[in-house]
């Protein structure tokens, strides 16, 4: 059987397309990030993505569905418990997660808190639920006069501390993140401790591309390790080495938004490298998702399907290019929590047979299995691959 030299994914961060079976749980259910955002708007131009298929997984105003394909396409459900960027991530690579990581749509437990300054050194404000930069608007000038660390969270599995750079060095913030991350076990075991600096600029408080987290380790090997492992380059570009926790990768990439996470993954394409290209790129999640702005978000995806030609265009023999999502984020819906949805499925490349439906598949393990499959490595623990029926 053929086998690829490279594994590209992109994942467009939260580009969900449609509720889960069991979305009602989450109180997701209507939750459509792709179909609700072009229904609001009147539709969405995506004259790219519309050719590699994605109008042909469900009906989204505004994209043909008659149309003939240049990619397989399909959709992902998700097995893992949960909706966030670590287990829709993890899952993509393999490793499916039984149980949700702890939230605290209440805040963290007062022993946590306690804990947590006394290891620091001193109190810290805020410790609720809160945008990233509604909370630094709120306790910036209460954090600057009395130094005392901002520490918040969101819907997702995280313990978030924000500081001026003036006031907590960056270096000094990360430290204490450290701290907090060591002290977060058992139950509280989070996903993720991000440190979150940020600047007075006027009288405007600005977060800067210090941004750092600190992640568990996945449970088992991963998608990445098993390529690492077999001699190969794993490059990750955008928060990939983050929510891995720096394991499996090569060569990490961090960068600042979706065009630089788009010009990072163009340059690794050029270069004559065997094993993993995986790319997020934020955007779509952290500037409109969340903040519910379907119009921002709208065009952020026009912004993509304007590079997809280029993306295309570097694809070389031996490649295989798979476009996907971690988890839905609707900007339609009063929430602006992520969404429990199925994701995109777009999968093209040399040598493949012809384009067709991947139809609805039982996992994103899937996705991670078959790249496996394809690059002739060993099997992952979970995921069904599909790479036969590329062939």
């Amino acid at each position: 059987m053929p086998k690829i030299k490279r594994g590209i994914i992109i994942v467009l961060d939260s580009l969900g397309i449609g509720e889960l079976p069991d979305a009602s749980k989450s109180q997701d259910q209507g939750s459509n990030t792709l179909a609700n955002m072009a229904r609001v708007l009147g539709g969405l131009r995506l004259p790219h993505l519309e050719a590699l298929g994605l109008g042909k997984i469900s009906p989204i105003e505004g994209l043909r569905g008659d149309l003939p394909s240049s990619a397989f396409y399909g959709k992902m459900a998700e097995v893992s418990a949960g909706k966030d960027t670590t287990t829709g991530h993890w899952e993509i690579a393999g490793v499916v997660t039984p149980k949700p990581f702890p939230t605290y749509p209440k805040g963290f437990p007062e022993g946590v808190i306690k804990r947590f300054a006394e290891a620091i050194g001193k109190p810290v404000l805020g410790n609720k639920p809160a945008s990233g930069t509604e909370i630094i608007k709120e306790l910036g000038g209460e954090h600057i006069r009395t130094g005392y660390p901002i520490v918040y969270t969101s819907a997702d599995s995280v313990f978030q501390i924000a500081a001026c750079e003036s006031v907590i060095p960056v270096e000094e913030l990360y430290r204490i993140c450290r701290i907090a991350r060591d002290l977060l076990g058992g139950r509280h075991n989070v996903a993720r401790v991000i440190a979150r600096p940020f600047v007075v600029d006027g009288d405007k408080y600005v977060r800067t591309e210090g941004r750092k987290d600190f992640s568990l380790p996945p449970p088992r090997p991963t998608l990445l390790d098993v390529a690492k492992e077999a001699g190969l380059t794993v490059i990750a570009i955008g928060k990939i080495g983050d929510v891995f926790a720096h394991r499996g990768t090569t060569v990490e990439t961090p960068t600042a938004n979706n065009e630089e996470g788009i010009e990072k993954t163009l340059s690794w394409m050029e270069k004559d490298v065997q094993g993993i290209i995986f790319t997020n790129l934020i955007d779509f999640d952290m500037k409109y998702g969340h903040r519910n702005d379907p119009e921002g978000y709208a065009r952020c995806l026009e912004g993509f399907d304007r590079r997809l030609p280029e993306i295309l265009g570097g694809l070389r023999g031996g490649d295989l290019l798979a476009i996907t999502a971690d988890h839905g984020c609707d900007p339609t819906t009063p929430s602006t929590d992520h969404s429990r949805e199925y994701v995109p499925l777009l999968v093209c490349g040399s040598g493949l047979g012809k384009p067709r439906s991947l139809g609805t598949r039982g996992s994103f393990a899937d996705l991670g299995a078959t790249i496996v499959e394809a690059l002739g490595l060993a099997p992952l623990v979970c995921g069904k691959s599909f790479y036969k029926e590329l062939l």
